[in-house]
């Protein structure tokens, strides 16, 4: 397996543009499905996740005309598998949003239960309720989830806990079933946005998307989907904290400031000075870093797929910060990694006590998900020595040439196969 090298205590200096984003574009090319003929997507960020999504759908009929830097063009007209198999799904947690378009097309689908990040339990019986609810029989049996449905119609689906993929799933199957479906407790993050407002350039008619609660009179059919993908919000995230973890300056463009604007209080808060302007962010670490206390929640709360990079940044903190975690139960296995770097963290139930220390040392680690993967690298660009990261292929899943926008701000940073 791949390993990154890293060799820290170099200030990060420049710009770094961002790629589109990973979470908005997977949700995109499921719905596809939804469509008959060529669907062109453009600033498509090539990631794992990514190349895997397409490769599911090539395997259920869709043909790949075209798929070179940041453009794809899919035909979805030749689809005509319901199936998505074991293999493909099991290292993907997204794979399952293929399930409500193959329902809505096709009146069935067999799905393999998904795969993914081991941050902890995320359950995709809230997604098999709502399908229940617009009227579809759903079974699981040898591992795999089987919908079949006459024609979806229209209902009422409440969220008991907040579903980003939950919602899409719905949205997308909702958009060709018969009559209205009013989604209650829907997630608010800005990818749902994106893909209302796809799906409804497509023909679809999707209301509230961003609130509480999504309305979607179903239509008949969908035109082919044509998008640029917005900015990815925590690679952008990320090269923030990177800047401040380097003590360097880095210029962020091509992103969305809003998008990230829970992390830029309380980078703030750390004392890290942030200029925002239009599509860009200016990082520049010109104070001690402070200890700030954070708390996940979902949109427009402080994104759990944050945590892990913001914990390196306290662990070069004076004070003492405490590190909530309400989304995932399971998503601190990177603070043992950062304390054989010398982080000082203790773990107490769904909260993690950080004790700033001066200085990081580099040491072998091993990253255990996607965004923990981001942390050991920020880690590693902080500290004193070498670190050796292993495991990398996690980074591949989410994060687009990483070392090699690290190397351009001037990172000691490369890949050993």
């Amino acid at each position: 397996m791949d390993k990154i090298i890293v060799e820290g205590g170099i200030p990060l200096k420049g710009t770094v543009t961002i790629s589109g984003s990973k979470n908005a574009v997977l949700p995109i090319l499921a719905a596809t499905i939804l469509t008959s003929g060529k669907n062109e997507l453009e600033n498509v960020p090539r990631v794992r996740d990514v190349t895997t999504m397409i490769e599911l759908l090539q395997d259920l009929g869709a043909e790949l005309d075209f798929f070179e830097k940041d453009k794809v063009v899919l035909d979805s007209s030749s689809i005509y598998k319901t199936e998505a198999p074991y293999d493909l799904v099991s290292t993907m947690r997204a794979s399952c949003l293929v399930l409500g378009p193959l329902l809505a097309r096709f009146g069935k689908a067999r799905v393999s239960l998904p795969g993914g990040c081991a941050i902890g339990a995320r359950p995709i019986n809230l997604h098999l309720k709502g399908f229940r609810d617009l009227g579809a029989e759903i079974d699981l049996n040898n591992g795999y989830i089987e919908g079949t449905v006459k024609k979806l119609k229209g209902a009422r689906v409440f969220f008991d806990t907040v579903t980003v993929t939950g919602t899409a799933n719905l949205m997308m199957a909702a958009s060709l079933a018969e009559g209205e479906t009013i989604l209650e407790n829907s997630a608010k993050e800005p990818e749902i946005v994106f893909l209302a407002e796809i799906l409804n350039r497509a023909g679809a008619k999707i209301e509230g998307a961003g609130s509480d609660t999504i309305i979607i009179q179903g239509v008949s059919s969908l035109k082919p989907i044509s998008c640029r993908i917005l900015p990815d919000r925590i690679e952008t995230g990320t090269y923030m904290i990177a800047a401040a973890v380097t003590e360097g300056e880095v210029e962020v463009v091509n992103c969305v400031p809003e998008h990230v604007e829970s992390l830029i209080q309380k980078m703030r808060e750390a004392g890290v000075e942030i200029v925002c302007g239009a599509s860009s962010i200016k990082t520049k670490h010109a104070n001690p870093l402070l200890s700030v206390d954070i708390k996940t929640h979902p949109y427009p709360g402080f994104p759990t797929d944050f945590q892990a990079q913001f914990m390196t940044m306290m662990t070069l903190a004076s004070g003492q910060s405490a590190i909530m975690e309400t989304v995932f139960e399971n998503r601190f296995m990177h603070a043992a990694e950062l304390g054989r770097m010398g982080a000082n963290i203790i773990i107490e139930g769904h909260t993690a006590i950080v004790k700033g220390t001066p200085n990081l040392c580099g040491a072998p680690v091993m990253a255990t998900d996607l965004r923990a993967s981001a942390s050991l690298i920020l880690a590693g660009l902080a500290a004193k020595g070498e670190t050796v990261i292993s495991r990398v292929y996690h980074i591949d899943r989410g994060y687009e040439e990483m070392e090699k926008k690290l190397s351009k701000l001037g990172a000691n940073i490369r890949r050993s196969k």
